[in-house]
């Protein structure tokens, strides 16, 4: 009666059910944000699927995968430490961690643009054309997700959805421009420009200018965690550009677009999936905080949720999408790409599983155990859509890359299960010292 009275059991739900509510308002925006950004890129992709062919579009998904590897680099180095080490912390060091950070991704874009520029240039043809254009927009499309990830890590959602919005607003009309000049350069530079637009609003509703002099500063301060996740993603993002490469090279660039359709097929899913992986680090590093011995479960539920997800997308295409609207949203890519449906859904929900424990040991800041779980995992996935290509063209390249998927999440669950007793072990050791 008398801690009824006193008020504490009802302070102490309040108190959980206010945790609760944040939680939900942060995942929330960070899943609006990235519809906005995937559906976005969905839309771009189908636009360029219909209007330049099958091998055209594989030109462009070679640049696309590129880009890919390079953001990732750009993540590595700049925001990700920054996710894990100023998510929720006062203003000034915040703004100051950003300035930072956001200086080293733009220092990233103009280096690798530089690089793709010179790639492009010896390479010659609509290959190398591609390539130019996308070393002209890196800085600005580094930038911009660099802004984003900085509004995540202040618990400020809102404000990387509206930066996407404008992103968004500004691809329309380049788009169509693009359509009329109908080349590959055309839509690269009609995504990349549009992204600058919302890179030079992201200074504006920051306050803050991106400090590329602090590149090297920034680097020596985050190297035990930048090192670590550079190889991290360079890792996957790598593989999956040497698995295009290497599919284009041994099937043909029409392969490579193929493949690339039915993975946009999957884009309103992964709107949701990699809009949960912009907050659920910082998330999962709350709930390390509060309640350490629930991260497994936090993981779990994550992870089961979004493969339960992408299954049930995945039947909905192949069940109820007609033929007839397959073809109006890819055009002559749709017959090949149907076909591929069913493993790049297995492709998904592996990596879903895979995700979930990422959260849970980023969140630890066991960088050595990702790493070694990343490497793996993209080792297999590289190797297992170059088997399936040598084999059965484009069709085993995607069965390939979904056995290795779905074996490699058991992988990380492993490295998690690891880690949490290795993170309970020095706490004890911490409280008996």
């Amino acid at each position: 009666m008398s801690t009824a009275m006193d008020g504490k059991p009802r302070r102490g739900r309040h108190r959980r059910r206010s945790s609760l509510r944040a939680m939900a308002g942060r995942l929330s925006w960070g899943l609006g944000d990235q519809a906005v950004s995937s559906l976005t890129n969905f839309a771009v992709g189908l636009y360029v699927a219909r209007s330049l062919g099958a091998t055209a579009f594989g030109v462009f998904s070679l640049a696309w995968v590129t880009y890919g590897v390079i953001i990732n680099v750009s993540r590595g180095l700049s925001t990700d430490p920054l996710m894990v080490r100023f998510s929720g912390v006062a203003p000034d060091l915040w703004r100051v961690a950003t300035a930072r950070a956001a200086g080293t991704a733009l220092s990233v874009g103009i280096g690798s643009g530089a690089l793709s520029i010179l790639v492009g240039i010896s390479i010659g043809g609509s290959v190398g054309t591609a390539f130019v254009g996308l070393g002209l927009v890196l800085p600005f499309l580094m930038l911009q997700d660099a802004w984003r990830f900085g509004f995540f890590a202040a618990g400020k959602g809102n404000k990387a959805f509206l930066n996407d919005m404008v992103w968004a607003v500004a691809l329309a009309p380049a788009m169509l421009l693009a359509a009329k000049h109908g080349s590959v350069l055309g839509f690269v530079l009609a995504w990349g420009l549009s992204g600058g637009v919302a890179a030079i609003f992201g200074c504006f509703q920051t306050g803050i200018l991106p400090r590329p002099s602090a590149f090297s500063g920034w680097l020596r301060d985050q190297r035990d965690l930048g090192t670590r996740y550079l190889v991290e993603n360079v890792s996957s993002s790598g593989a999956s550009q040497l698995r295009a490469y290497g599919l284009g090279a041994i099937a043909g660039l029409a392969a490579v677009g193929t493949v690339r359709g039915a993975e946009l097929l999957q884009g309103p899913f992964q709107a949701v999936l990699m809009g949960l992986s912009l907050v659920t680090v910082a998330e999962a590093a709350r709930v390390l905080r509060r309640s350490p011995h629930r991260l497994p479960l936090f993981c779990l539920v994550l992870g089961t949720g979004q493969a339960v997800a992408a299954l049930c997308w995945g039947l909905a295409l192949l069940l109820l999408l007609p033929d007839v609207v397959g073809v109006h949203l890819l055009g002559s890519i749709w017959p090949a790409a149907h076909a591929l449906i069913l493993p790049a859904t297995l492709s998904v929900m592996g990596a879903s599983f895979c995700t979930g424990a990422a959260s849970g040991l980023r969140a630890l800041g066991l960088a050595r155990r990702s790493l070694r779980c990343q490497v793996a995992v993209s080792a297999c996935y590289l190797v297992g859509g170059l088997i399936g290509a040598a084999l059965a063209g484009a069709p085993g390249s995607a069965w390939g890359v979904a056995t290795a998927t779905t074996a490699g999440s058991a992988f990380w669950w492993l490295q998690l299960r690891a880690g949490m007793r290795e993170h309970f072990g020095k706490t004890q050791e911490v409280r008996t010292s």
